[in-house]
C-alpha cells in the first residue's frame, strides 16, 4: 500500500473545517440565546432611575415642605436673628406695623402699655425692672382687695411711682429709662406754665425742689413742642442736667397729658457716659407716643 501523503493532509484539512464549524454554531447559539434573555430582562425588569421616578415627585414635596417649614420657624422665632435682619431693610414700615415689639429692629425693641395706652421704642439688650413689675402686681392686688375696716374715711397716701422701667442688665440704677403717670384733673393743663423752655424750667425746678438738705443743681438745656396730628396731645421734650455732690446725671425727658393723667417718660445716665447714649435717649423720647 503505497503511502497517500497528500491524502492524509486532505482529510485533515476537512476535519479542521468541520471542527471550526461547528464551534461557530454552538457560538452563535448561545449568543442568540444570551441576546434573548437580555431582551426579556429589558422588558421585566426597568433600570434604577425608572424605578424610582414615581418617588421623586413625593420626595420633592417633601423636601419643599421640609424647607418651607424651617425657614418659617426660623422668622418666626427669630433664630439667629434673621427677622431681624430682614426687618432691618425697612425699618419705618416695620415700626409702623409694631412688628418691633415682637422682634428688634434696628437694635430697639418697642414697649406698649395696652391699659394706659402708651408705647416706646428701647434698647433691644435691656431689660425690664423687676422690681417695678412686682410693685405693680401688687398694687393690682391691692385695687382687688376691699379696704380694711379702719381705713374708711382715711385718705390714703398717693406714690407715684414708675409703670415700667427698663435697663442694661448688671447696671446700678443709675442708667435707666422709666414711666410715670400721675392722675391730674381734668382741667389740668401743662400751657399754662407757657412755652416749651418755661415748661422745662418748672419742671426742673420741681425735680431739685424736692430734695430737701442737700445742694441739688438742675441746668435745662434744650427744649421743644411736638404734637400728636390724631389727638392733638402736646409732647414737651427736655434735656436738663441733675447734679449734686454725691451725683451728676444727664436726663431727656417728655412730658404730655392725656385724659386726666400727667406721662412723664425719663431716662437718665451719668454724665460720664451721655455721650454714649445721647442719641439713643433722643430715639427713645421721639419714640414715646399714644396708641
Amino acid at each position: 500500500m503505497k503511502y497517500d501523503y497528500f491524502g492524509k493532509k486532505k482529510m485533515k484539512i476537512i476535519s479542521i473545517h468541520r471542527n471550526l464549524w461547528r464551534t461557530c454554531k454552538f457560538d452563535s447559539h448561545r449568543r442568540i440565546h444570551m441576546a434573548h434573555s437580555s431582551n426579556d430582562g429589558e422588558r421585566n425588569f426597568q433600570p434604577a432611575p425608572d424605578q424610582f421616578r414615581p418617588l421623586q415627585s413625593v420626595f420633592r414635596r417633601r423636601l419643599i415642605a421640609g424647607v418651607s417649614a424651617a425657614s418659617l420657624l426660623s422668622v418666626g422665632a427669630n433664630f439667629g436673628g434673621i427677622t431681624s435682619f430682614f426687618l432691618s431693610f425697612f425699618p419705618e414700615e416695620s415700626r409702623n406695623l409694631k412688628l418691633d415689639a415682637l422682634y428688634p429692629v434696628r437694635g430697639y425693641s418697642r414697649y406698649i402699655d395696652a391699659n394706659l395706652g402708651f408705647e416706646f421704642i428701647y434698647p433691644e439688650s435691656w431689660l425690664g425692672d423687676q422690681t417695678v413689675a412686682y410693685r405693680a402686681a401688687e398694687k393690682a392686688e391691692r385695687l382687688m382687695d376691699p379696704p380694711p375696716l379702719g381705713s374708711v374715711g382715711r385718705r390714703s397716701r398717693s406714690v407715684n411711682e414708675p409703670v415700667v422701667a427698663f435697663g442694661p442688665p448688671g447696671s446700678t440704677g443709675e442708667l435707666n429709662i422709666s414711666v410715670i403717670v400721675a392722675p391730674v384733673s381734668l382741667d389740668f393743663s401743662i400751657e399754662t406754665f407757657g412755652g416749651a423752655e418755661e415748661v422745662g424750667e418748672a419742671i426742673v425746678g420741681t425735680i431739685t425742689g424736692r430734695s430737701r438738705g442737700s445742694v441739688v443743681k438742675g441746668t435745662l438745656i434744650a427744649s421743644s413742642l411736638r404734637q400728636d396730628s390724631v389727638e392733638g396731645v402736646k409732647f414737651y421734650e427736655l434735656e436738663f442736667e441733675v447734679e449734686s455732690p454725691t451725683f451728676h446725671r444727664h436726663n431727656v425727658a417728655v412730658c404730655c397729658v392725656r385724659k386726666g393723667r400727667l406721662f412723664t417718660l425719663n431716662a437718665q445716665s451719668p454724665e460720664s457716659v451721655w455721650p454714649e447714649f445721647k442719641s439713643q435717649f433722643y430715639a427713645i423720647a421721639d419714640s414715646f407716643n399714644f396708641v
